[in-house]
Order: C-alpha cells, then structure tokens, then sequence
C-alpha cells in the first residue's frame, strides 16, 4: 500500500485531467483506509470528532467534515497536509496533542523507499479522502 500511495500521488499530478480523476479516486480510496486506520479513534468513523479516544483529550478532535465549511466553502489541501504532517509546526504556536504524522507515516518503509516520499504519499491520500467528506 505504501509504494502504490506513492505511486498514484505521482500518477495523478502527472496525468492528463481524465486520468488525474481517476487517481484521485484511487487515493481517495486509500486515504479512507488510512483513516480508519489511523484517525478514526479520535475524530470518529465519520470524520465529525466523535471517535471512542475524543473524550480523553483535552481539545475535542475537529469535525474534519466541515473543514471547507470553516473556510469559505474553500479546501486548502496545502494547509491541511502541513498540519497532518505535524513536522514543519512553529514551536512558538504551541503544543500539539495530535500526533506528528509526517514522522509515522514514513515509518517502517520497504526497502529502497525513502521515508519522507512515502510519508507525503499517505499524507496526500489522506487530504484526497477528507476532500470527499466535505459537508455540502
């Protein structure tokens, strides 16, 4: 799964705009996975902030469906993979609870991979997914 994130994140900014759909598609699809995998305890199978880990934190997990909704109606994929990532954050903003992705995601990859490739293959998979989650 990790090199095919990869592979289809490179696919989609190269291909023609028929062909770029269809790997958004197919990392959206990816993204779901990971999501479930990785984000679903806090922010909830739904995406609404209402995952089983929410109430142990001490600030409640966003609604990630309503992040366009908070922003004109507008997705800022730029802005939201930087934060997933966690690993560009200013120290002066302040402590996190959530996890440095950017780190995880790049962890435990195949041989030959390089980690931060990797780690923004899955990151960008994730934002396809939380694009197609959007509150309309």
């Amino acid at each position: 799964m990790r090199r095919s994130a990869i592979a289809l994140a490179l696919a989609a900014a190269l291909a023609p705009p028929a062909l770029a759909d269809e790997g958004d598609a197919m990392l959206s699809r990816v993204g779901a996975e990971m999501f479930q995998q990785y984000c679903a305890s806090c922010h909830g199978q739904s995406a609404a902030g209402d995952g089983p880990a929410a109430g142990a934190l001490r600030t409640p997990p966003a609604d990630l469906t309503r992040i366009a909704a908070r922003r004109g109606g507008s997705f800022p994929d730029g802005e939201i993979a930087r934060f997933v990532d966690g690993r560009f954050d200013v120290p002066a903003h302040g402590t996190r609870e959530m996890p440095i992705w950017g780190r995880k995601l790049g962890e435990a990859v195949a041989e030959g991979a390089e980690p931060d490739e990797v780690a923004r293959g899955r990151i960008l998979a994730l934002v396809e997914y939380l694009k197609t989650i959007q509150a309309k």
